[in-house]
C-alpha cells in the first residue's frame, strides 16, 4: 500500500470518528435535554397504567399529552376531580370521544416514508372492533349518545380552520353494522329553502342527536360558514344558520355550543364560544374571552368543557352554558375529552 493511499484512509477514518463522535454528542444532548424538560415540569399529573372502561360512570376520558411514557395515551380521572390521578390506557390517539360505551379513536400510523391515519371503532374495554382509513390529518370526533354512530373530520389539504385555503371530509359510520358513509358531500344540500350545489363545499365537526338519524355540523361554501342540520334517512343537510363552526349539542338536544368568527380579531385567532337556543336562534356568548379553536363538549347540562392551548400542548378549561361567571382550567397536558 502506497504512503499516499494510507493517508488517505487515515483521513477518511477520522472524519469518520469525528461524524461519530458529533452524532454521539448531539444523541447524548438531545437526551439531557428531554431530562431537563421533564424535571422543570415537577406540576405534571401522576399517571399509572390500569384498565380504562368506557361504561365507568363518573370518569372523564381524554387524550394525556403530558411528555413520558404515557403521552397520547387514553386517560382517565374521576370526572369531579379531572386534575387528579390519571389511569392510562396505552391506546393512542390523536382525536377522541365516546358515549354509550363506544368509542372513536383517530391515529396515526407511522410509515418509513410518511405518516397514514385511520380511525378505529373501541368497545367498552378500548377493544377495537373495526377499522376504517382517514384521508388526511384527523381534526374532529364524535359517539352519538346512543353509541350506534360515530363521526370523525380530517384535513385532506391545510391544515387549519382560521383561513380559507383549506379542504375537510366528515365521514359517519353506524358501529353496529359498520356502513360507512365517507363524505358529507353525497348528501343533498338545502340552502335558504333551495337545493344547492358548489365545488366548494366542505363538512366538518358532526355532533349527533339521539335519535340515531339527526345530526348537525359545519358547512362552508362561498367564504362562509352555516349550521346544517343533517338527516341520515333522507341524506339531505339543511342550513340553519351563518357563521356557525364546530357545533356540539347539549345532553338534552335543545342547545349548540359553538366558535364563531367575530370581527375585529386577528385573522389567526378569530373565535369566541357562543351557545345557540334551536328554539329561539338566540346566541348566548360565553365568559371565555380568548379564541378558541375547538369543538367543545358538554361536560353536562349546565357547562362546556374545550381546550386551549398549554406547556404540554393543551390544557382544558369549563365555562358555564349561560354566559355567567368565568373559565377555569380544569385539567393539565389534556385534549379531547368525553363523558361516556
Amino acid at each position: 500500500m502506497t504512503a499516499t493511499l494510507r493517508t488517505r484512509l487515515l483521513v477518511l477514518a477520522s472524519a469518520l470518528l469525528v461524524l461519530a463522535a458529533v452524532a454521539l454528542a448531539s444523541v447524548l444532548h438531545a437526551s439531557a435535554r428531554a431530562e431537563r424538560r421533564d424535571r422543570a415540569r415537577p406540576d405534571g399529573p401522576e399517571i399509572t397504567s390500569g384498565a380504562v372502561v368506557l361504561t365507568e360512570p363518573g370518569r372523564m376520558v381524554f387524550r394525556n399529552m403530558a411528555w413520558g411514557p404515557h403521552r397520547d395515551e387514553l386517560v382517565s380521572v374521576p370526572a369531579s376531580d379531572p386534575s387528579g390521578p390519571r389511569t392510562a390506557s396505552h391506546v393512542k390517539c390523536l382525536r377522541f370521544h365516546a358515549a354509550a360505551g363506544t368509542g372513536v379513536c383517530l391515529q396515526a400510523v407511522h410509515g418509513p416514508l410518511s405518516d397514514t391515519y385511520r380511525a378505529v371503532l373501541l368497545d367498552a374495554r378500548l377493544h377495537v372492533t373495526r377499522r376504517y382509513d382517514v384521508p388526511g390529518i384527523p381534526s374532529r370526533a364524535r359517539v352519538s349518545p346512543t353509541g350506534h354512530l360515530a363521526a370523525w373530520t380530517a384535513f385532506v389539504g391545510g391544515d387549519s380552520y382560521a383561513g380559507t385555503d383549506f379542504s375537510t371530509r366528515a365521514a359517519v359510520v353506524d358501529t353496529r353494522t359498520g356502513t360507512l358513509i365517507p363524505s358529507l358531500e353525497s348528501f343533498r344540500i338545502v340552502k335558504d329553502g333551495r337545493e344547492y350545489r358548489s365545488s366548494d363545499v366542505n363538512f366538518w365537526g358532526v355532533t349527533f342527536a339521539d335519535d340515531d338519524r339527526t345530526f348537525y355540523a359545519t358547512m362552508a361554501t362561498g367564504g362562509r360558514t352555516y349550521l346544517v342540520r343533517g338527516d341520515l334517512r333522507a341524506h339531505t343537510l339543511t342550513t340553519l344558520r351563518g357563521n356557525v363552526e364546530c357545533p356540539s349539542l347539549s345532553p338534552d338536544g335543545t342547545r349548540i355550543a359553538f366558535k364563531k368568527r367575530v370581527p375585529g380579531l386577528p385573522k389567526d385567532a378569530p373565535w369566541r364560544l357562543y351557545v345557540l337556543d334551536l328554539r329561539t336562534m338566540r346566541e348566548t356568548p360565553l365568559a371565555e374571552p380568548r379564541s378558541v379553536d375547538d369543538q367543545a363538549a358538554w361536560a353536562d347540562a349546565r357547562t362546556v368543557v374545550y381546550a386551549l392551548p398549554g406547556d404540554f400542548g393543551a390544557d382544558l378549561y369549563r365555562v358555564p352554558a349561560d354566559g355567567t361567571g368565568a373559565p377555569r382550567r380544569i385539567s393539565t397536558a389534556a385534549l379531547s375529552p368525553a363523558y361516556p
